[in-house]
């Protein structure tokens, strides 16, 4: 068993490679909603240990959940390049002029490794006679005195995107998942648009069942649309720019929620960022769609969403200082310290945590 190490000053801790969950539920004989379910009340400290199945014992009438509806495509390609070199790209972000974000990365048995030795100009060979040219590196992401991991591409493919990576690629999956799994077990049930690199995975454990029984209880859903791109796993870089839209139903909900003091609960940290991107400044919200690159930080703060269903976040993540945006550090540190000592399991198959007022 590894010993977990942790300073909870900066948010830094060992995690264990014991608690980063290397198969999804199903592949462990579990349903999706038999995962583990911290609940934290970040006005209180206090801490319950449940299963997500527990879920309607922490909602109420009237509380609203914000989904993202984005689903995840087969956005990894085994590629080549012009010298024969095979490598896996991941299409990332779609942005506007039709260009891409997109990663490279070297193939290292059944997981990969950043490739960083890529060419402005450098053409790589997709499947199909599909071509990738990687124009520049994308400044903005980039972090001083290191190599530029994405690069802005534009896409050459003989199909329509869906359509090409649902017949030529698979889903994204990093070092700690050591198997394929069919890309099924990347979408969450509520799925209205493809377009995400990776899965928005705090909603992966609702089931039909449950979510049913949420809505016939009296909680509200509001679905926004936020597409992921790469996650930053090897340097923990800040987000960078993504695609969102808010319709102006969710925006009426939302804003009737806030104007009524009801709980407004945002499945995942992307919701977050695409309500706190439409924020007024007032507490509500309007309807709106574009690329946000925005970055929560205590600093900024959270105006809209008092609650937030998330998964656990790798050490030193941009996603912590989002997390601490909304309970204040000390809670955030006394619920890590109970998640690695409870033994939760990290990363898109693993468990989840509820935090509420």
């Amino acid at each position: 068993m590894s010993t977990i190490l942790a300073d909870f000053n900066t948010m830094d801790f060992v995690l264990p490679t014991e608690l980063e969950a290397s198969t999804p539920p199903e592949a462990r004989g579990l349903t999706r909603d038999q995962v583990r379910l911290m609940v934290s009340h970040y006005e209180t400290d206090q801490i319950i240990h449940a299963q997500f199945y527990n879920l309607p014992q922490f909602l109420r009438a009237g509380d609203v959940l914000a989904i993202n509806t984005s689903g995840t495509l087969n956005a990894a390609l085994r590629v080549q390049r012009e010298d024969m070199t095979p490598l896996e790209l991941h299409i990332s972000t779609h942005l506007p002029a039709d260009l891409w974000l997109v990663e490279a990365r070297a193939i290292d048995g059944k997981s990969t490794q950043p490739f960083y030795d890529i060419r402005d100009g450098e053409v790589l060979i997709l499947p199909d006679g599909g071509r990738a040219i990687l124009h520049t590196p994308y400044a903005r992401q980039r972090v001083a005195g290191t190599p530029p991991r994405l690069w802005v591409a534009s896409l050459q493919l003989p199909l329509p995107l869906n359509q090409y990576l649902d017949r030529y690629g698979f889903p994204i999956r990093y070092n700690y998942v050591r198997e394929s799994y069919p890309a099924t077990y990347y979408q969450t049930i509520y799925v209205t648009e493809m377009g995400s690199a990776e899965m928005p995975s705090a909603g992966r454990a609702f089931t039909p069942e449950l979510l049913a029984g949420l809505v016939a209880n009296g909680v509200q859903i509001a679905p926004l649309i936020l597409h992921t791109g790469v996650s930053s796993l090897e340097s923990h870089e800040p987000p960078y720019e993504e695609y969102y839209r808010v319709p102006s139903t969710t925006a009426q909900v939302i804003n009737a929620a806030s104007q009524a003091g009801r709980r407004i609960i945002a499945v995942g940290t992307t919701v977050v960022r695409a309500l706190e991107t439409v924020a007024t400044g007032d507490g509500l919200v309007h309807p709106g769609e574009g690329w946000t690159e925005l970055v929560i930080t205590p600093e900024r703060g959270i105006s809209i969403v008092n609650g937030l269903l998330t998964g656990f976040h790798e050490p030193r993540a941009s996603h912590l200082a989002m997390l601490e945006s909304l309970t204040g550090k000390a809670h955030l540190q006394i619920t890590y310290r109970a998640a690695l000592r409870e033994r939760y399991l990290w990363h898109e198959f693993g468990d989840l945590h509820l935090i509420l007022p």
